[in-house]
């Protein structure tokens, strides 16, 4: 991935919307808001039973958000190690506390700065969280311009 290079991975879901999943800026890779939706657009974290009652686990939602965003930053050649920045988008502060618990599982206080703020609704009503994020990876020598 060289300097401007933007990606659409693939075997993720598709963006729903002309933008890429990563974009690099010198050494900066910049992750598009990402949620856990899965390539057939179903949700990780959701439960619909043979009544339609819906459950939504944040939890479960968490932990795919962040594998997905480790499996963008991987295919740029970095990983999770090197985020600096990550800005976190839920529906209901209700579900902090079960979002921070699997965040902790990830990152401790050397990992990245993080901003979370509650917003009235995401792109699907299943959907509880969304986060986006700002990775340092250095250019190998051969990347550059």
């Amino acid at each position: 991935m060289t300097q401007g290079d933007a990606i659409v991975v693939k075997g993720k879901a598709t963006p729903r919307g002309r933008f890429p999943h990563i974009k690099r800026a010198g050494d900066f890779l910049f992750v598009s808001g990402t949620s856990s939706r899965r390539p057939d657009n179903s949700f990780a974290g959701v439960e619909v039973d043979a009544m339609g009652t819906t459950n939504l686990d944040i939890r479960a939602q968490t932990r795919a958000v962040i594998e997905n965003i480790g499996d963008i930053l991987r295919e740029a050649g970095a990983e999770l190690t090197d985020l600096v920045e990550i800005s976190t988008f839920l529906v209901n502060m209700n579900d902090f506390a079960g979002y921070n618990a699997v965040y902790g599982e990830f990152f401790d206080f050397e990992g990245p700065t993080r901003t979370t703020v509650a917003v009235h609704q995401l792109p699907h009503p299943h959907l509880l969280i969304e986060i986006k994020a700002v990775a340092y990876h250095p250019q190998s020598p051969r990347q550059q311009p």
